[in-house]
């Protein structure tokens, strides 16, 4: 019984570790404030001149690219028309064939080749900054004119060097920057609604 309580307390304390660190975390993020403002104007601007969000990441950073599409096409809080944004990993034939033939580097550099305009925000996501596929396809998407968003945490990586504008979660824990990540992600959903409904 006594070992059931001392485990039952290592697992409360990490719990409140836990959600303190996370809490932590965002409460630096309002140093980015200005940062996450400026992404949600460039959205709007994105969605007025006909131009769409691309979004991409791999593992948690795949499903927050995925959440935050969801949140444009459908809606996040308001009724709205639906807003054009897209995941690139969610078409696993497309993923499987680009990593089985080409390279794995390229799963989204190939998609952005084809699919991304000059009128469109793209959003790459890596928790280290250092994911090569990412990169890869951030640089293919400023070669084409589009506007670039890097979704980083600790120092940044190269990502945060390459995107046109960069927020970089305070931390170095993935698990802390990725819910920092879609934090962030709601609050500029968010932002562009009201925008959006106003305008």
């Amino acid at each position: 019984m006594g070992s059931h309580g001392t485990g039952s307390e290592s697992m409360r304390s990490l719990i409140e570790d836990s959600l303190n660190e996370s809490a932590s975390v965002k409460e630096r993020l309002k140093a980015q404030a200005d940062i996450i403002e400026k992404i949600s104007r460039e959205a709007v601007e994105t969605f007025r001149r006909g131009g769409k969000i691309v979004l991409f990441g791999n593992g948690g950073s795949a499903a927050d690219a995925q959440h935050i599409a969801c949140e444009l096409v459908g809606k996040f809080k308001l009724d709205r028309e639906s807003l054009p944004a897209i995941a690139l990993t969610t078409n696993t034939s497309i993923l499987t064939a680009i990593a089985n033939d080409i390279s794995f580097e390229d799963v989204f550099l190939r998609q952005v080749q084809g699919l991304v305009t000059d009128k469109d925000l793209v959003i790459g996501i890596s928790t280290s900054g250092e994911s090569v596929n990412v990169i890869k396809a951030v640089l293919e998407a400023k070669n084409k004119g589009a506007k670039t968003i890097g979704l980083t945490g600790g120092d940044g990586g190269k990502l945060a060097r390459v995107a046109d504008i960069s927020i970089i979660v305070p931390s170095k824990s993935t698990p802390r920057i990725q819910e920092a990540h879609i934090t962030v992600g709601h609050i500029i959903c968010e932002l562009i609604e009201k925008e959006w409904r106003v305008n």
